[in-house]
C-alpha cells in the first residue's frame, strides 16, 4: 500500500484514498472485511459485521495511533478500522485568534 492508492469496502459502499501510509493499514478493514483496490472484485460472500456499522463519513480523514491516514470519498455504512480496532475522526487543528 502507498499514498495515493484508492481502496473499496467489500460490504457497503464506502471508498477511501491513502494520504499517509502506516505500517497498521495493511490490516485496514471496512465492516469487519478487509478493504480492496478500487479496481479488484468484491466478494459477494461478506457482509456487513453489525458490530462494526458506525458508517464512514464523505470528506473526512480517519488516523491510526501509528499516523497513517485516510480520506474517504464515499460514504457507506461501515466502520473503517485497523483488524477490529476503529479509526479515530482526525480533529481540526484550531486557528489562531486574530486579536
Amino acid at each position: 500500500m502507498k499514498s495515493g492508492s484508492r481502496l473499496q469496502s467489500q460490504v457497503c459502499e464506502t471508498q477511501v484514498i491513502v494520504v499517509r501510509v502506516s505500517d497498521g493499514l495493511e490490516d485496514l478493514r471496512c465492516g469487519g472485511a478487509p478493504m480492496v483496490a478500487l479496481d479488484a472484485e468484491k466478494d459477494a460472500s461478506l457482509v456487513l459485521d453489525p458490530a462494526l456499522s458506525d458508517g464512514a463519513v464523505m470528506g473526512k480523514r480517519y488516523v491510526d495511533d501509528d499516523g497513517g491516514e485516510l480520506l474517504v470519498t464515499k460514504a457507506g455504512a461501515g466502520t473503517l478500522a485497523i483488524g477490529d480496532t476503529p479509526l479515530r475522526l482526525k480533529e481540526a487543528k484550531p486557528l489562531p485568534a486574530s486579536d
